[in-house]
């Protein structure tokens, strides 16, 4: 991929993309929403595209089954490879761009917030990183790539409230310095505000959300983290962890050779590290969190209880993996719950009445 024909076709992708807006028409009195006064937004992550082996439209009942129980936040975690080019950069298809237009309206329609992520961004992603030609925090070609194709979004949806939309810019960010990590990234934020200047951000802390960005407190960014401490409750025997079929059955508290993961611990893990940007005025979001199907229920819901209160003593909203799958409320296959039929899905109402308790 060559540059000089990278920027020129971006500039042409981009004046495209932008002819195409989501309506934001409407009767509601829209409050204002910065990064430093954000509504306690709780839901789901919807997975249509970020996989980029699928490349689905979202589900207008999604959100209004959302809705319906009380939930207010949709996160999409979505590949470029769905409306990109992993060899060619400055491609935009304007199909799938039209899929997320369709997001938009849908959560305008029942109220869900939602919020666009980057699962796999030109250069990086937390899986299978090693397929993209060039490296995010490496190589200028990979982030010449992410303010395109972020700066085509910013385009494309000016105009939008900070109520309806909000953009998380990388998700799971590698375990690497400040110092490497926070210039390319501000680059982006740097790009997104050239074209849109009060779109609200989210930044996922590092080390895959756990760390909170010291240096960014001050970028009027929200920061998100995570919630799938410890492993062996959230990941037993999942495929893509290894090892994590070796793992004995979780209880909770956890106890291990090593260990007792508890309540307080949690506390300490999860929660602590982020009181210093906390004091400097940055609102904290749990971007992903939940439990694998293999763990046994009633020790994911306990697990899951905890952290639900340490959530709601710190003031902090979440977004559960999934709405519809293994760790979801719907559909997710686990071999010791008694599901309930539901608009043609089968639904975990113990987990659904447990997150309600907290929404």
């Amino acid at each position: 991929m060559r540059r000089r024909s990278f920027l020129k076709a971006g500039a042409a992708s981009a004046i495209l993309a932008a002819t195409s807006l989501p309506s934001c028409k409407t009767s509601r009195k829209i409050p204002e929403i910065t990064a430093d006064n954000i509504p306690m937004w709780k839901g789901f992550n919807l997975l249509e595209k970020f996989s980029g082996q699928t490349n689905e439209p979202f589900q207008e009942n999604d959100f209004k089954m959302m809705a319906d129980w009380g939930f207010n936040f949709a996160r999409l975690p979505m590949s470029y490879w769905t409306w990109g080019d992993v060899n060619d950069w400055s491609k935009i298809d304007e199909a799938t761009l039209k899929h997320i237009d369709q997001a938009i309206g849908y959560g305008q329609k029942y109220g869900v917030h939602v919020n666009l992520n980057f699962h796999r961004s030109p250069g990086y992603c937390i899986n299978r990183g090693e397929l993209e030609p060039y490296q995010l925090f490496e190589d200028k070609e990979a982030q010449d790539a992410t303010r395109f194709h972020w700066r085509t979004f910013a385009k494309r949806y000016k105009g939008i409230p900070n109520y309806d939309l909000s953009f998380d810019l990388l998700n799971e960010p590698p375990n690497i310095s400040e110092e490497q990590h926070n210039p390319v990234m501000l680059s982006v934020i740097e790009a997104i505000r050239d074209a849109d200047p009060d779109r609200l951000i989210v930044v996922d802390g590092l080390a895959v959300g756990r760390h909170p960005i010291v240096g960014f407190a001050d970028k009027n960014v929200v920061q998100s983290t995570r919630g799938y401490d410890p492993m062996r409750v959230s990941h037993h025997e999942a495929s893509w962890i290894p090892g994590s079929d070796t793992w004995p059955e979780p209880n909770w508290p956890l106890t291990t050779d090593e260990e007792t993961v508890d309540k307080a611990k949690l506390r300490q893990r999860l929660i602590e590290p982020w009181q210093e940007v906390i004091a400097q005025g940055v609102e904290v979001h749990v971007g992903e969190w939940g439990a694998y199907n293999q763990t046994p229920h009633e020790v994911a819901l306990a697990w899951m209880e905890d952290l639900l209160q340490l959530w709601k003593e710190a003031g902090w909203g979440w977004a559960l993996w999934n709405l519809r799958g293994s760790f979801g409320v719907l559909d997710s296959d686990r071999a010791d719950v008694e599901y309930e039929d539901y608009q043609g899905h089968k639904l975990d109402r113990k987990m659904l009445e447990l997150l309600q308790a907290y929404v």
